[in-house]
């Protein structure tokens, strides 16, 4: 453990490099946001995104709407016809089973993914929590937000919703509600999943308890945004279907443990906080460390063919105990 106080650098306006330009924007790189960005509050959610890539994909893709609503509707018969057949022990329904159960990899390394029931009830669970913003006029939201400062801080009186105090957990501003823009709720069920699930792991995080740390270090609370938004990407959650040979591992994962998302997120946090101290990084390096983390993220999800979170070998980084590294 360091033996020097660390300096929270704390965001005000577009982040500029040591040359005095931008360092990254949205449109180049959704990393940034919302930690080193500053983004209208509901650019993280497509349905108010004018601008967003995926609305504009949506309309040159019109064309091809009555053609994969077809297809949808083709494979749910086939689906469904299996399943009656499947009943009967039929050989027919064994083979339409095997077909329409199987994973196609194509050229550009996409899979075609059929879901059974549990998988697709999780799925669309997950992606209507993704679909609620913050909102800092709700009771429950602002209930939310007291429990995490509770968890994070229990010896200690809790603050107004807007204070100063809130910075310390690495808010970037008197109110926590403006970071929250891209990940919306689910960022704050994540950090508090976090605290109540693995509390050593996240006080040793909340308060850079491990390793050598920069002078200039990541603000936790906006980092673990960042994380949400990073795994929403990685996973395909906007997507209809899962396709990314990373997104069908999920989908295996969220039908053994429905708290996949959320445990996967500590996972990548802690992982990010090792490899932060791995590469000596500062404030001004934290997408680079981010891209990083997902890089590794995907590679143990594909390549160690886990059959849960745990099984990760970035996971056992959330049980080991407190050391200097």
């Amino acid at each position: 453990m360091s033996g020097k106080p660390t300096r929270r650098l704390q965001h005000q306006g577009e982040f500029k490099d040591r040359e005095g330009k931008p360092s990254c924007t949205f449109e180049e790189d959704p990393l940034c946001e919302p930690l080193l960005a500053e983004h209208h509050s509901k650019e993280g959610y497509p349905e108010f995104n004018q601008n967003n890539p995926q609305v504009g994909n949506q309309k040159r893709k019109g064309s091809f709407s009555f053609t994969s609503v077809l297809s949808q509707f083709v494979n749910h018969c086939i689906r469904w016809i299996a399943n009656i057949f499947a009943s009967s022990g039929s050989l027919l329904g064994r083979l339409l089973h095997l077909q329409t159960s199987s994973t196609t990899l194509l050229n550009n390394k996409k899979i075609l993914l059929s879901l059974n029931p549990r998988q697709e009830e999780r799925l669309r669970i997950l992606k209507q929590r993704l679909d609620i913003p913050f909102n800092g006029s709700y009771a429950d939201h602002q209930d939310a937000l007291k429990q995490l400062w509770k968890l994070a801080y229990p010896e200690r009186k809790l603050p107004p919703l807007k204070s100063e105090l809130w910075k310390e957990m690495g808010w970037q501003s008197a109110d926590p509600s403006t970071d929250f823009r891209s990940a919306g709720f689910i960022s704050l069920e994540n950090l508090i999943f976090f605290a109540k699930n693995y509390p050593e792991s996240f006080q040793r995080l909340l308060n850079k308890k491990d390793g050598r740390r920069s002078d200039f270090e990541y603000p936790f609370a906006a980092a673990g945004v960042n994380i949400s938004f990073m795994l929403t990407q990685m996973l395909g959650l906007r997507s209809e279907m899962p396709a990314a040979e990373v997104e069908c591992r999920f989908v295996d994962l969220i039908d053994i443990d429905e708290a996949a998302f959320d445990r996967l997120y500590c996972v990548a946090f802690q992982l990010l906080d090792s490899l932060w101290l791995s590469k000596c990084a500062t404030y001004m390096e934290f997408n680079e460390v981010l891209k990083s983390t997902r890089a590794q993220l995907e590679h143990e999800l594909t390549a160690a063919r886990a059959s849960s979170v745990g099984d990760l070998p970035a996971y056992q980084l959330l049980n080991r105990k407190l050391c200097c590294l």
